[in-house]
């Protein structure tokens, strides 16, 4: 077996990478999300500051 058959799956290669690449996609995107909403939350939580 060579890599060009390992990377073809038996004919189903562009389904497989595929899913991977959706799978990584939205695994990067919601890193990316998660560190903006936590970003986001520290910034309004130092805007409360108490009232004297």
């Amino acid at each position: 077996m060579n890599i060009g058959e390992f990377f073809a799956m038996g004919g189903y290669g562009f389904y497989v990478w595929g899913s991977y690449a959706a799978c990584a996609l939205a695994v990067v995107t919601e890193i990316v999300a998660v560190r903006a909403r936590l970003a986001a939350a520290r910034r309004g939580a130092g805007d409360m500051e108490p009232s004297r």
